[in-house]
Parts: structure tokens; C-alpha cells; sequence
């Protein structure tokens, strides 16, 4: 990825690459990078980028103004030496991609934490070593120099981390002795944070432990004062209690000793010669190679706090997926707490999971732990009831760690939980137990897979640094075929080690066929499947058909009308047995979506072991069933949202494949705003299109790609549509199917079309005219004509082209297509401007914005229609004209997201102010188009912004800058074979030069 960058937003914002400085640009380019940096790896809107820049009052061109400063930061980091976008494009913002590198707000949250830690473990010479690491990162107030309501509340936020970090260092300091050397730097904090109280508490402890209480006496009275005076109060209590105590020389003001705890002898038994009590110490060996966790074992110590208060005991519960690791986080915290229970650890492996043993049940527990806690056998009670009591009277007044691995059910937990006390109960399961939600004082920790570098870090603790370091990117590959799941890299780990001979790439070729990873992953102790098998036994028949079902699918995530369609339910019968998939572990919440839908998703290990248990479980035509009528679904929503969305929809060839019929109101709910579904469900459309094509499923393939088009092209989304087509067209092929082939190679030329290849362009169009000819599709070879008429022009065949619109306008007339024959209107306007005739071109322009404006909506083509408009006002000079038609476009294409829309009218629009003599405006417009354009990767609109922004140089005396202008779009437009405008600017660059 090239150059690591550091962020520091702990004073000035700066980046520094290395040990050399970033310079950032403006406080525009600023305030943006620090929106960004607020929330690293989270989308943030334009629309909150607009607001906090301009301060809720932003120009026509705020979110242009944008993309051209995101822009800018993106060249700058760039040039740093990063090879990667940092920033990057998600709807409907930007997220700054933070991976590889550095933001000392981030590392001084990880530093206090650890301080934190280290304090409550007595470990103070290691808590203070990393306060003080953590105070060092600051350099002045957060975000100094940025303003922005959002920036400076966080400035503020950070500033009170700052100043807690910095009293709980004080604190540690204090503990540890340090009291002369303290009071300098802390008399330097209260004169400049004098309303502190916490601050000023520690300031005069630490004068009257050196032997100073006159000054503690005056500090007090200074604070009293100052009180009084700004705040109209007294000090608080604590303050008040510090006074009084010195002013007695209290001796709990003293220092105290650090002190090792001593684990206690066994306690004696009771008066009346009951049995001596032990100390067991059950813990297992901890987990070698234990990695990461940092968040979740925090969360964990607040057991041991909990435990130490009243006479109630805590309980904890670690919850994941089979192979997450839940059994070695337990043991690691459990090592790490165990000094606080003095009076011993138990532990059981409930064997809740245990494909070879039945569950533990809790008299056999019972048992032995009243025996680890020096109760003769004689003495234990057969009775269970029995048990319990005389488990929680031992239990009571006593310090105990209890750890329940491998729970099945809340069930086998309650007669192990003690009735009072100071113990702590630890649990793992893969059951949510909503029954311990009551529990007074708990912990509940949810594990998910590792991260990229800590599930490596794994892997080099078993395989070793060199064997790990030596090829990376096979690494990182063999991390994604195991899930970064801790069981399946431990496994992948271990045959490694074991195999000195093996590379990682090696492994990784095995474990990419997909048909043999589960094996691969499935030998000696350790076994993937039969980790997945103990917990897919205990599902519900109809639970476990849809997990098979879903394993069918190549979708990445999806809704739960995926569910219903699969098992061919209502939706909400589908949601409860997703739940049901989700309790047991085997499917993921992974977000709730723009429709306000929660999507879920299979790992890939556990997509796999679902694809077995499906071939062995049920009938091929039942596999097909199902996924058949999962597609038939999903193409009925995407219909429904092109039809929403675009006037165009049912304009073009559908395949004759039934529809399957969905709820109308759960359609509503989906497409309140069908452009953000297609967002939400872009990767599970493509997914599904591929598939499609794969298991010969032609229609569906190319009917889903045809619903798609819209906002494909809308978004920009190239690669996706072309992959889609292409897959489609090739499945066509394979069945026969004339009217899918002609849909799929239309698709392909308007691919080539937007992106200039007008050679590649005309040959898939004539083709797709000719398919349609012998299929006796009439109306699709009417719009595939009007799109040959439009390489036809472009390749400066303006005779071929008139042709061409001539009769695909014939026959949309007769089918009655008005959205096309607009399109079509519109495009003989533009060939009869490029032909010198606007004149004639004004009754078609005219024409087609009134048919786009008939049909309701401001759709795309309307937007279209009214630059072709602009446009010819542009030729007969009639400029307000102009100005006033692009404005409207520019309105509708933004609506839209339309990139490519954008850059053009925009275009139009600068040269519109640029002729009416406003050439500073014309100049930010152009800009603006200039950075649109590049953003969408047009070398056709950037090369004739940029001979636009050569007319402004050349008006203002620039001549070098125009010519540069100029020759840069000689080779953008030379780059994409625009022949028309190659020549536009050789005459300029001519006429220019002399």
C-alpha cells in the first residue's frame, strides 16, 4: 500500500508521511479531513460535509466544492506515497479508509485503556509508564485551526478524555509515592483549569503528603473563592472532606504501602467441627497463542469491580459462533482475575457441544465442586435441590471464580450460579440465555471473527515470524479462506507447523477448492464440520432447511424476504426462524440497510458446510425450486424499482419468466426510495446474475441485468454492468435465446459507448440489431437503433446516423415507446448541431423536453432533453436560454447521482457564463466539471471541459495555461478516438500558437 500515514488531530491537524510533513491544503480540504477522521472506516454524507463547511449556508455548488477538496486530498496523499485511496467513494459520502495506518486518537484511546488496565491490576509502574505515553501525543488543543460545529465538539470531547486521562495518571502517580514531583505540573493545571475539582483534590493531597499543609490549606481557600465568585457555590463534598481530613491530620491521608495480595490459607469450617474449606484452583492450561480481544476483555474486568461490592455476585456470558474462540478468551481473562479470588477457581466443561458425550448435567457438577471446596462426600446430599443449597452456602462470604465452558442452555448454568457473595460466574456458549439479561451486575461479551492483523498474528505465534513474513499476500489469503475464525486458523496453523516443507501458498491452493476446504480444515482433534454439525443437530427441521437453502445461495448478505422465498413462507414466519439461525450462531447481523431491513450473512466456512447438508439432505429439483424462486423474487423487486424509478422502465425486452408475487406492503417498505435498494442489494444482484448464468438460468440472468441498467448507468457502476452482461450474454448463447443475446449485446455497445470505444460499440449494436431482426423483436431493435445512431455521430458519420434515428423514430411511434422516442428526439437535435444546422435542431430539442416533461417525473432523459436544449441555445446565441436550461439539468442530474450527467451539463453551463462574459464564474463552473469528470473516469467530457477552460484562459491573458488546457485534451479526446473534438482542438491550439 505504499507510505504509512499518521493522522494527528491531538493539536494542529497534521499528517505526516514517515517522518515528513503532509501538507494539507485550505480550511476547506481541513474541515473535511476532519469529518473524516471524527468517525475512520464510517460513511460520512456530503450532505454533513456541506453543512459543517459552509455552516448551514452553502452555495449552489457546495457539493461540487466538495468532491473537488476530496479530490485534492486524495492527489496529496498520493504524492505522499500511498499507493491506495485513503478516502474513499461509499453513498452517500465519503469514509476514510484507515487500514495501514496511523491516528494518534485512536492510539491514545488504546494507550489509556491499557494504562486503565494496567492500574486496576496493581501493575501502577506500567499504568503510569502508559499515561505518560499517552499525554505525550498532544500537541496543543484537538483539531486546532479546524472549525466545524461537529469538529469542535469533538475537540471538546477529546479535550475532556485528555484532562481524565490526565487526573487518573495524577491518581496512579499519588498511589506510587510521587507526591514532591507532582505538584508543579498540577499547580500548572488548576491556574489553568481552576473549576476542576478532581484536579484540585489531587493538588493539595499531594502539598500536604510533601509536607506542605499550609499550601494545601491555601489552595482550598483560593478554590473556595474562585467558587463563590464564578459559580455562585461552594466546593464540592470531596473537597470539603480533604480539607476537613487535613485540617485533623487524618491518617488515612497518609500513603499507603503497595501490597501484594496473599492467596489465604484454607478457611476453617464452622463452629461445631463442620468440614475445613479448600482453595481449589481448577483453570485448565491457559490458550497458547492467544491473540487480540483487547475490547472484550476489558469488558470482562468489570466482573471482578462487581464482584468486590456487597454481597452480590456477578456473572459473565461470552457468546459466538462455533470455532470463535470463546472457550480461550475465558481462559485468558480467567488467568488474568484469578489473583482477585482469593478463596479459589472452578471450572467445567459442560459439554454442551460434545458430539461423543451427553451433556454435563449440574448434579455431576454439583458434586465434584462441593468436593473442590472440602465438603467429604458423606456429606453431599443426593438430591439436586439439596446440592444447590449447600453449593451456595459454602458459597457465601466467599471470593470464588466459577468458569462454565461450553454451555447448551441457560438450564445447566442456574443450579451452578451462587445465591450470594463476592464470586463471579464466567460462561461460554453459543446460546444467547436471555434469562441472565436480570442478572443485578454482568458482562456480556458477543465475539466476532478476528481482524486481518490479528488473526496473522495468530498464525505467526504458531507457524513462527519468518515462514509468516516471507509471503504476505498468500498470508492474508489463507486468512480469508479460514474466516479469520480462530478454530480454522489454529487448524490452518497447525498443518503448517507440522509440514515444514509446505508454503502458505501451498495451503492456500488446497484450501481454495471450495469442494475440499471443510476437509482440509476437518483433521485430527480439531475439526471444523464437526464443530458446525453439534450446533446444526439441535436446529429445528424448518430452521435447518433454511440454513440449508441460504448455503445455496452466492449472495454476500441479505434481507429476510430471502428467507421467505427460499422455503416459499411469509415473511414474517421467515424472520423467526432467521432468528433462530442467528441465536445458534450461524448467521450474522451484519447492519440494518438504507430500507431500514436487517441484513444478514453466512461466513463462508459456514456457507459451505450449509451447501453439503443441502446436497445430502434434499432432492436436486427441490435445490432448484428454491433458488429459482429466490431469483424470480428478486427480479420482481428490481422490475418494480427500474419502474419506479426510471421513465424507461418496460421500455426495453423482458424475458417471458414469471414473476413470483411479494407482499405489497413489504414492496413499499423496500422501495420507499428504489435507488437505495439497488444500493443495499447491489453485490447480492450481481451475485445473483452470475449464478444465474452459471446453473443456466438465461432469462433470469439477462432479465435481472436488463431491470439493473438504469442504475448501473445512473451510478457509474461499469464494471458491474459489464460483468453482468457479459455472463448473461454468454448464458443466452448456451440456450438459443435470440432476444436475450440481442437485450445483453445492447447493453454491452452502451457500455462501450459511454466510454468512447465507439469501434467495440457499433459492432455489439449492429449485432444486437440483427439478433432482434431474426427474433422478430421490433421494438428492442428500434432502441438498439437509436443507440447505433449515437456511435454512428460519434464516429462522424452524421448521414448514417440521421438513418439510423430516422427509423428507430418510425417504429417507437408505433410501439408507442414516448421515453425512447424522446431520447431519440434529442439525439437527432444534437447530430443536426454537430452538422451546423441548429436552426433545424431547436424544433427536436423543443419536442423532446416536451414529451420528458409529459411524462411526469424529472427523470434522467428530461435532464438529457434539457441539455441537448441548452446546447442549442448555446449555437444560436440565445445564452439566458442556455443558463436556464442547464440549471435545470444540473438540478435533476445531482438528484440523480448522475456523475456522467453532472460533468456534462455543468460543461454547458460554463460555457454558457463564459459567453455572456462572466468569465470568474465560468471558470469555478468548469472547475467543477473538470473534477466531476475525472471522478468518473471520462476522458471525453474532461478533454472538452478543458477546451472550455482554454476559451477562459486565453480571455484573461493566460496563454500558457491555455495552451497547456489545450493540449491535454488534444490527448484525453485523441485517447478515446473523439475525432470531432481532436480536431476542435488542434485549430485552437493552431490559432493560439501562431
Amino acid at each position: 500500500m505504499g507510505e504509512q500515514l499518521s493522522f494527528k488531530v491531538l493539536g494542529p491537524l497534521a499528517v505526516t508521511a514517515g517522518d515528513v510533513n503532509v501538507p494539507l491544503g485550505g480550511a476547506r480540504q481541513r474541515t473535511i479531513l476532519a469529518l473524516l477522521l471524527l468517525t475512520p472506516g464510517r460513511v460520512v454524507p456530503v450532505d454533513t460535509m456541506v453543512d459543517t463547511v459552509w455552516n448551514s449556508n452553502p452555495p449552489p455548488t457546495a457539493r461540487t466544492q466538495v468532491a473537488i477538496c476530496v479530490a485534492a486530498l486524495r492527489k496529496i496523499f498520493k504524492g505522499a506515497g500511498v499507493s491506495e485511496d485513503v478516502i474513499v467513494t461509499a453513498h452517500p459520502g465519503y469514509v476514510l479508509n484507515t487500514e495501514g495506518h496511523l491516528i494518534d486518537s485512536l492510539r491514545f484511546a488504546e494507550l489509556v485503556q491499557a494504562a486503565e488496565q494496567h492500574a486496576k491490576d496493581g501493575e501502577l509502574p506500567d499504568a503510569a509508564h502508559a499515561y505518560a505515553r499517552a499525554l505525550d501525543l498532544w500537541r496543543g488543543p484537538a483539531f486546532a485551526g479546524v472549525s466545524g460545529q461537529a469538529v469542535e465538539d469533538e475537540a471538546g470531547r477529546l479535550e475532556e478524555h485528555r484532562l481524565n486521562a490526565y487526573d487518573d495518571s495524577i491518581l496512579v502517580h499519588l498511589e506510587l509515592g510521587q507526591h514532591q514531583e507532582l505538584i508543579p505540573g498540577l499547580a500548572a493545571m488548576v491556574r489553568e483549569h481552576p473549576l476542576r475539582e478532581r484536579t484540585r483534590h489531587h493538588l493539595m493531597l499531594a502539598q500536604y503528603r510533601s509536607g506542605r499543609r499550609a499550601d494545601a490549606m491555601e489552595t482550598y481557600r483560593d478554590a473556595h473563592s474562585q467558587f463563590i465568585d464564578e459559580l455562585g457555590i461552594e466546593p464540592g463534598p470531596d473537597l470539603k472532606e480533604l480539607h476537613d481530613a487535613i485540617l485533623r491530620d487524618d491518617p488515612s491521608l497518609a500513603p499507603a504501602p503497595v501490597v501484594v495480595e496473599r492467596r489465604p490459607a484454607a478457611a476453617s469450617g464452622p463452629a461445631g467441627g463442620g468440614p475445613a474449606l479448600a482453595v481449589p484452583s481448577e483453570l485448565p492450561p491457559d490458550v497458547p497463542a492467544f491473540t487480540g480481544r483487547i475490547e472484550e476483555l476489558a469488558a470482562l474486568q468489570s466482573l471482578v469491580a462487581g464482584a468486590g461490592e456487597g454481597n452480590t455476585s456477578t456473572i459473565g456470558l461470552i457468546t459466538g459462533a462455533a470455532g470463535i474462540g470463546k472457550s480461550g478468551l475465558a481462559m485468558r481473562w480467567a488467568f488474568r482475575a484469578a489473583e482477585h479470588f482469593p478463596d479459589g477457581q472452578l471450572f467445567a466443561d459442560l459439554r454442551g457441544y460434545d458430539e461423543h458425550h451427553e451433556p454435563v448435567s449440574a448434579h455431576d457438577v454439583l458434586s465434584r465442586f462441593l468436593r473442590s471446596l472440602g465438603v467429604p462426600g458423606e456429606q453431599i446430599p443426593d438430591d439436586l435441590e439439596e446440592r444447590v443449597a449447600l453449593y451456595r452456602s459454602v458459597l457465601t462470604d466467599r471470593s470464588v471464580l466459577i468458569v462454565l465452558d461450553n454451555a447448551r442452555a441457560y438450564a445447566q448454568v442456574r443450579p451452578l450460579l451462587p445465591g450470594g457473595g463476592r464470586c463471579c460466574v464466567l460462561v461460554t456458549s453459543r446460546d444467547q440465555m436471555e434469562e441472565l439479561v436480570t442478572w443485578p451486575s454482568q458482562a456480556r461479551v458477543h465475539l466476532g471473527l478476528l481482524s486481518e492483523p490479528e488473526a496473522v498474528e495468530l498464525l505467526t505465534a504458531i507457524v513462527g515470524e519468518r515462514r509468516i513474513a516471507a509471503a504476505p499476500e498468500d498470508v492474508a489469503r489463507l486468512v480469508e479462506l479460514c474466516d479469520r475464525l480462530p478454530l480454522a486458523l489454529r487448524i490452518a496453523g497447525a498443518r503448517l507447523a507440522s509440514k515444514p516443507h509446505w508454503t502458505a501458498k501451498y495451503l492456500v491452493n488446497r484450501l481454495t477448492d471450495e469442494r475440499r476446504r471443510l476437509d482440509e480444515l476437518s483433521q485430527g482433534e480439531s475439526q471444523i464440520r464437526a464443530s458446525l454439525a453439534l450446533s446444526y443437530k439441535y436446529l429445528s427441521e424448518d430452521a435447518a432447511r433454511l440454513l440449508r437453502r441460504l448455503g445455496l445461495l452466492d449472495v454476500p448478505d441479505f434481507t429476510a424476504w430471502v428467507g421467505a422465498a427460499l422455503l416459499n413462507k411469509e415473511v414474517l414466519d421467515a424472520e423467526l426462524l432467521i432468528e433462530d439461525l442467528v441465536d445458534a450462531q450461524f448467521l450474522e447481523v451484519v447492519s440494518v440497510d438504507a430500507t431500514g431491513q436487517l441484513r444478514y450473512r453466512l461466513h463462508s466456512l459456514v456457507r459451505l458446510y450449509a451447501r453439503e447438508c443441502a446436497r445430502k439432505e434434499e432432492s436436486e429439483p427441490d435445490r432448484t425450486a428454491a433458488v429459482n424462486r429466490f431469483l424470480r423474487t428478486l427480479l420482481t423487486i428490481a422490475e418494480e424499482a427500474d419502474r419506479r424509478e426510471s421513465a424507461s422502465a418496460g421500455t426495453g425486452v423482458h424475458s417471458a419468466v414469471q414473476r413470483r408475487r411479494i407482499d405489497s406492503d413489504l414492496l413499499e417498505e423496500l422501495l420507499a426510495a428504489p435507488l437505495e435498494w439497488y444500493e443495499t442489494e447491489r453485490l447480492a444482484l450481481v451475485a445473483s446474475v452470475r449464478q444465474a448464468a452459471r446453473l443456466g438460468l438465461a432469462d433470469l440472468a439477462w432479465d435481472l441485468t436488463v431491470s439493473a441498467s438504469y442504475f448501473f448507468g445512473t451510478r457509474s457502476y461499469t464494471d458491474d454492468y459489464r460483468r453482468c452482461s457479459e455472463e448473461a450474454l454468454e448464458a443466452a448463447r448456451a440456450n438459443g435465446d435470440l432476444r436475450g443475446q440481442g437485450a445483453m449485446l445492447f447493453a454491452l455497445g452502451c457500455i462501450e459507448l459511454v466510454h468512447n470505444q465507439m469501434d467495440e460499440s457499433f459492432t455489439y449494436l449492429a449485432e444486437s440489431v440483427r439478433l432482434y431482426e431474426e427474433a422478430g423483436e421490433d421494438h428492442g431493435r428500434a432502441v438498439a437503433l437509436r443507440s447505433l445512431g449515437q456511435t454512428a455521430r460519434a464516429r462522424d458519420q452524421l448521414d448514417e446516423a440521421m438513418g439510423y434515428f430516422t427509423e428507430a423514430l418510425r417504429i417507437l411511434r408505433e410501439v408507442g415507446d414516448v421515453h425512447t422516442e424522446c431520447h431519440t428526439l434529442h439525439n437527432i437535435a444534437e447530430t443536426e448541431l454537430v452538422a451546423g444546422r441548429p436552426d433545424a435542431a431547436l424544433s427536436y430539442a423543443l419536442e423532446s423536453v416536451r414529451l420528458a416533461e409529459g411524462l411526469g417525473a424529472d427523470t434522467r432523459n428530461l435532464a438529457q432533453a434539457l441539455y441537448r436544449l441548452g446546447m442549442v441555445h448555446l449555437a444560436l446565441d440565445e445564452l439566458a436560454d442556455a443558463e436556464k436550461e442547464f440549471l435545470r439539468a444540473v438540478r435533476i442530474v445531482k438528484e440523480k447521482s448522475d456523475g456522467i450527467g453532472l460533468a456534462f451539463t455543468l460543461l454547458g453551463l460554463g460555457e454558457a457564463r463564459l459567453r455572456q462574459g462572466n468569465a470568474q464564474q465560468a471558470e469555478t463552473t468548469l472547475a467543477d466539471a473538470l473534477e466531476v469528470a475525472e471522478e468518473c473516469h471520462s476522458p471525453l467530457v474532461a478533454g472538452r471541459v478543458r477546451l472550455v477552460l482554454a476559451e477562459v484562459s486565453r480571455s484573461q491573458g493566460r496563454t500558457e495555461e491555455a495552451c497547456d488546457h489545450l493540449r491535454r485534451a488534444k490527448d484525453m479526446l485523441t485517447e478515446v478516438g473523439a475525432l470531432i473534438w481532436v480536431r476542435r482542438a488542434e485549430e485552437a491550439l493552431a490559432d493560439l500558437v501562431g
